[in-house]
């Protein structure tokens, strides 16, 4: 029995938790890139709000007539609605996110445990080894020692 021949008996398992948690890895930078997207969305709604009402205030400030105001109006409710949507669409992708961190974390954890597992089940076998060949280096002693003697 030598170092070389150990085999850890649950090393399928551990490939498994390997892939795992690479999945889980790719699900989260495909998290992270909807969530930046989401908030340059978010962003975008924002800035167009704001880009209407101060177009409403500067109408309100000129001569305008009725439709135009009532336009402007409907403008601004539209993309109060519109950031109403993004905002929420946003905290969504948050919520997938950290979902994600979560899947990762536990993946992570998982895939360490078997890890940990197969680095003391080969600390085991090499103490086993070693003591197997001490066992053997001190039969050949005795032996030697016994022909000496004799």
């Amino acid at each position: 029995m030598n170092a070389s021949s150990f085999r850890f008996r649950l090393e399928r398992v551990r490939g498994l938790r390997e892939r795992k948690e690479d999945a889980a890895k790719q699900a989260l930078v495909v998290a992270l890139a909807h969530h930046a997207h989401g908030e340059q969305a978010l962003r975008t709604a924002e800035n167009r709000l704001a880009s209407a009402r101060a177009a409403q205030l500067q109408a309100t400030a000129t001569a305008t007539n009725a439709n135009d105001l009532l336009a402007h109006q409907a403008y601004i409710e539209r993309s109060e609605a519109a950031r109403r949507a993004s905002r929420d669409e946003f905290a969504r992708r948050e919520r997938e996110l950290a979902h994600r961190r979560d899947v990762l974390t536990a993946a992570s954890r998982d895939r360490q445990a078997l890890e940990r597992l197969k680095q003391h089940r080969r600390e085991e076998h090499e103490r086993e080894v070693a003591r197997q060949e001490g066992m053997a280096l001190d039969e050949i002693a005795i032996t030697r020692y016994r022909r000496s003697a004799a």
